[in-house]
């Protein structure tokens, strides 16, 4: 029974139903595929306005989604391209293998690219533009486990030495290779780190939207130039990986191509075992808008297809569960023969004269180099949307029993000799058994006058040059505002009581006017910059949108309307973390990808950073971006009422981590300018690969001037804030340190103190406890490892608190571990308050005296210090608990 006797079975008209088949069948003879389904939507459309329900079907037949008398054909050698892809598959092993018969389990994964090789060798081949005179370059998001696919390749063309292949994973002593794409690691090479799993995808999305982005406001002109996105089917269960497809939908985001290596086994075993993940991320794909391709059969299934007249092998495709399909690989071809195709006599007869090595040779579309270029080729051409390909392959390709299509091929590191030598024979590589005697696995070079490396090397040449490349400097060096354009922020504010996020948005809006950087600067937020007070520049620069402002916003009688604009600058990312700090992170490193240094600031609820997107962080830290972080509404007892898991009292623990992340916790508007204003010298007219955190308050209050000769120590970390003057005979003195907005609880304490007790205070002003750490971390270093240098390195916190009388006590919005990072460093006694435990909902007092860190828990940790060193006494310090009203019987916070 064929397929259209089986539809007209049951139907109450079979002969209407057969004429509206034909008709059909004569629309696609004559006009085509395309004109038959716009007749097709017509007459959907029509029967749903008629009232009946017909259900969306998110996914097609599993079968290829370009059929074979549709497939774009490959230019290309297929011979030279498969001896290549061999050689590559070959150098790629070894490198693992070798690394793993040395000491020192360095681990490494052969399964991943073993599945993968035909996917990037047909783009290297024929699709992927590296930045030229003629082109800016198309953008690569390799998936880390095939790292060593991509170096096997760059051997061959000359770019990787056999010295750094056979390094691998041992890069302490600089000679080698990293084990995933780290730009950190390999400036020069890697354009994007894609490990940890799940981030590449999500940068990936908000880099193609940050390119139109560019183009919309006609900082980059129009170009076809794509990023290219691979990530295996398991890695798409990290919430990041799908999470913002929508976003690319939406946008229309054609300049985006995501490649997913259906490989059908994740690190333990199936993706779906009992289900099928191409279907499953057919539809949601689909119904996120973009051009789905799936790519499932290779040229071998084509006849069998063809020849397929009762549909009983399309239903067999559609019934059998991937953990099924993985046993068809992993135990060959008579397997296949008895429990998938002989399932139904019909599919039985397809393959009934093919004998099992014949089965066995079914091929699927991820390793036939022919259906990976048409299904490119589509992609490359498609407008209007984002394109994902759904390749289907076989984890551990080529690895026969030592892993091919097995649960632990991810693991596998180790092959012995047999193995080693049926991979060489299955792939016709020239190595010898001699060569391959006592353990040896040897790398090959064809020469680098042979024709397999000509054929890369003329191929690369028609596509600009080689990949991957990063660009380390930007051409483009600019010159940033000096300090003096900020003039009105290094003065006092008077009576005027503002926040240090008021201050900011001021030096925001001059940098915003400033003829080189201003153009360059990108305002990002998630949906909260009413919250931040920035609302103004909605109305001001406007807020980006791809396709302009289709309605009258609620507001447009109002000074500050929601604006957007195609043209708009500001990024309102809405209700999404991870994606605006990818967003963030593409306009960051715009420096190295089009050679056009941007200026992002991305302000945000500081909880809701280093925290939420640690793992982004460090992401954005490997690959060298440059910008700006605000931690708004910052510390733990600065936002009124917030409770619980709103108030950050750590962030600058997460930040301290990073190494090239530069943390401050300013308190005063001068110190926010002087900071501004020095990572913008850094990053934009230095190009220095680091990037900035600052923690913002929304406490308002008074800003004093700018001391004399601040600068320098704000940028350092510490500067003297007031000074008590010379002590006298018998005075006492104590040092308070303090940073972001419980710096004005100290400068409170002080008063206290000389009041109360007659103590008198200087006040140290610490806006980088991190800064003081670091510095003083790498003194003690140069000192330990230069024990006959003639000058030891003193500590920049040491030099400025020697000879200084007292002990000192510091206080923060954050935990103790904060400010005790310079504990080592201070040349007293000193006393360390902060904000640990759980936050609570209440007003800043409560909650400042419930932490322990207001003016009156400093004065008597003053007080307390300066009995223990017996310049007072216990009287003393029980008379400050009683004067200040302190709760001795109160449970530490920490513990509740």
């Amino acid at each position: 029974m064929n397929w259209l006797n089986e539809l007209l079975l049951n139907d109450p008209d079979p002969t209407e139903t057969r004429e509206w088949i034909e008709s059909m069948q004569a629309v696609i003879a004559r006009e085509g595929a395309p004109r038959a389904h716009q007749l097709l939507e017509g007459m959907v459309e029509v029967t749903r306005r008629a009232g009946a329900h017909l259900p969306f079907q998110p996914t097609t037949e599993y079968i290829n989604t370009i059929p074979p008398h549709l497939e774009a054909k490959s230019p290309g050698d297929a011979a030279m391209e498969w001896r290549i892809r061999s050689i590559i598959r070959w150098n790629a092993l070894a490198m693992v293998v070798r690394a793993n018969r040395k000491p020192g389990d360095l681990g490494g994964h052969i399964a991943s690219f073993a599945s993968a090789a035909t996917l990037y060798d047909v783009g290297f081949n024929h699709f992927w533009r590296a930045p030229s005179d003629d082109h800016p370059g198309d953008l690569l998001y390799i998936q880390g486990h095939s790292s060593p696919g991509i170096y096997a390749r760059s051997f061959l063309e000359g770019r990787i030495s056999e010295n750094q292949l056979d390094n691998f994973r041992m890069e302490v002593d600089g000679r080698g290779i990293s084990s995933y794409p780290h730009p950190w690691l390999m400036p020069d090479y890697w354009q994007t780190p894609t490990v940890s799993m799940g981030l590449g995808p999500i940068s990936a999305i908000y880099q193609a939207r940050n390119w139109k982005y560019l183009e919309g406001r006609g900082l980059m002109p129009k170009t076809d130039r794509k990023v290219w996105c691979f990530m295996g089917d398991g890695e798409c269960d990290e919430p990041e990986s799908l999470g913002a497809i929508s976003v690319a939908g939406r946008e229309g985001l054609d300049n985006l191509v995501f490649v997913i290596n259906c490989n059908l086994q994740r690190l333990d075993g199936p993706v779906r075992g009992n289900g099928k993940i191409i279907q499953e991320l057919e539809g949601g794909f689909r119904g996120a808008g973009w051009n789905v391709i799936k790519n499932i059969w290779g040229s071998y299934w084509d006849p069998l297809l063809a020849r397929d007249t009762s549909g009983r092998l399309r239903q067999l495709m559609m019934e059998t569960v991937d953990g099924e399909y993985q046993n068809c690989k992993a135990f060959g071809g008579k397997y296949t023969r008895d429990n998938f195709f002989g399932k139904y006599p019909e599919t039985a007869a397809l393959v009934a004269n093919m004998s099992d090595d014949d089965i066995w040779r079914l091929n699927r579309g991820g390793h036939d180099p022919h259906k990976v270029y048409a299904s490119y080729k589509q992609a490359t051409e498609t407008r209007g949307m984002p394109t994902v390909i759904l390749a289907k392959t076989v984890k551990g390709y080529g690895m026969g029993q030592a892993g091919e299509a097995l649960n632990p091929t991810h693991q596998t590191k180790k092959l012995d000799d047999d193995a080693v030598r049926i991979f060489r024979d299955r792939f016709n590589i020239p190595v010898t058994d001699d060569q391959l005697k006592d353990s040896a696995v040897p790398f090959f070079h064809p020469g680098k006058d042979s024709p397999e490396v000509e054929y890369l090397h003329e191929r690369r040449k028609a596509l600009g040059g080689y990949l991957p490349q990063r660009r380390r400097k930007s051409t483009q060096t600019l010159e940033v505002p000096a300090l003096e354009t900020f003039d009105r922020l290094l003065k006092s504010s008077g009576d005027r009581e503002i926040s240090t996020t008021m201050a900011f948005v001021q030096v925001l809006n001059i940098t915003l006017r400033d003829k080189q950087v201003g153009p360059r600067c990108v305002p990002i937020v998630a949906d909260e910059a009413r919250t931040f007070g920035m609302e103004g520049l909605f109305r001001q620069i406007g807020i980006y949108a791809p396709f302009g402002q289709k309605y009258k916003p609620v507001d447009r009688d109002q000074l500050m309307y929601y604006r957007e604009d195609a043209a708009g600058k500001v990024l309102e990312e809405g209700i999404t973390e991870c994606g605006a700090f990818s967003s963030w992170m593409a306009c960051a490193t715009s420096y190295s990808t089009n050679d056009l240094p941007m200026l992002p600031f991305y302000i945000y609820y500081s909880m809701f950073g280093m925290q939420r997107v640690g793992d982004s962080c460090w992401q954005a830290a490997d690959m060298r971006a440059r910008g700006f972080l605000l931690g708004a509404t910052a510390g733990r007892t600065t936002l009124n009422g917030e409770g619980l898991q709103h108030e950050d009292g750590h962030s600058h623990l997460l930040s301290s981590a990073i190494p090239n992340c530069r943390s401050y916790d300013p308190t005063f508007g001068f110190e926010v300018a002087v900071i501004v204003q020095y990572g913008m010298q850094r990053m934009l007219a230095e190009q220095r690969d680091e990037y900035f955190y600052i923690t913002l308050m929304n406490e308002n209050y008074a800003h004093p001037d700018m001391p004399e000769g601040a600068a320098e120590g704000i940028i350092k970390g510490m500067y003297l804030l007031k000074d008590a003057g010379k002590p006298k005979k018998g005075e006492l003195r104590v040092q308070l340190l303090g940073s972001g907005t419980i710096l004005r609880e100290a400068i409170a304490a002080a008063e206290l103190l000389d009041k109360d007790f007659g103590v008198t205070a200087d006040i140290w002003s610490c806006p980088s406890f991190t800064e003081l750490a670091r510095d003083g971390e790498d003194a003690v270093r140069f000192n330990r490892l230069n024990p006959e240098a003639k000058t030891a390195r003193q500590p920049y916190v040491t030099s400025l608190l020697e000879g200084r009388q007292g002990p000192a006590i510091a206080a923060t919005d954050y935990v103790r571990t904060f400010a005790n990072q310079i504990r080592e460093f201070v040349p007293m006694r000193y006393t360390v308050l902060g904000t640990d435990g759980f936050g609570r909902s209440d007003t800043r007092a409560n909650l400042r005296r419930h932490f322990e860190v207001d003016r009156f828990h400093i004065a008597h940790a003053a007080i307390a210090a300066l009995a223990a060193e017996g310049k007072m006494t216990a009287k003393d310090v029980a008379r400050a608990i009683k004067q200040y009203k302190i709760d001795g019987e109160k449970p530490n916070p920490v513990t509740v």
